[in-house]
């Protein structure tokens, strides 16, 4: 195994949920790639950790629930690019729609997941900087990950 850069990774969405959760459900699915992201950020599990004090021993630590974690990527605003429209649709969605990402990696793995976007706010940051958006996303299923080809 060698090292990868996050350079030439791409996310991309689907308005569509996998029939099953799995490499091959969501590989069926069709996605649009968001353009013009600069970072995308973690992925991956967290677990919250339990503690329990007896009186006559060690303090036991548990892992407890998995948070799949959150995205905010940082990304250039641009009204035309299909991928951010459907992103900016989701985030003004006032359901609880869950929509499918695709997030793809230099070396060509691939990570799935079911999401939910809470917002899709727009910085502007000054005359010498580029319109942003750094849409909140939460990731809602369990990260399938498909190995590299």
């Amino acid at each position: 195994m060698s090292l990868i850069t996050g350079a030439g990774s791409t996310l991309a969405i689907s308005v569509a949920s996998p029939a099953t959760e799995d490499a091959t459900g969501y590989a069926a699915l069709t996605y649009t790639k968001i353009g013009n992201i600069e970072k995308i950020g973690p992925v991956g599990p967290q677990f919250a950790k339990v503690e329990f004090q007896p009186l006559d021993g060690p303090k036991q630590k548990l892992k407890g629930a998995a948070d799949n974690g959150s995205l905010s990527p940082s990304l250039g605003h641009d009204s035309a690019d299909a991928g951010q429209n459907i992103l900016r649709t989701a985030g003004f969605d006032k359901t609880n729609k869950l929509y499918s990402m695709c997030m793809t990696l230099q070396d060509g793995a691939k990570r799935y997941f079911g999401v939910r976007v809470f917002g899709y706010p727009e910085n502007v940051d000054g005359a010498n900087a580029v319109v942003a958006a750094n849409p909140s996303i939460e990731v809602c299923t369990d990260i399938v990950r498909v190995a590299a080809a």
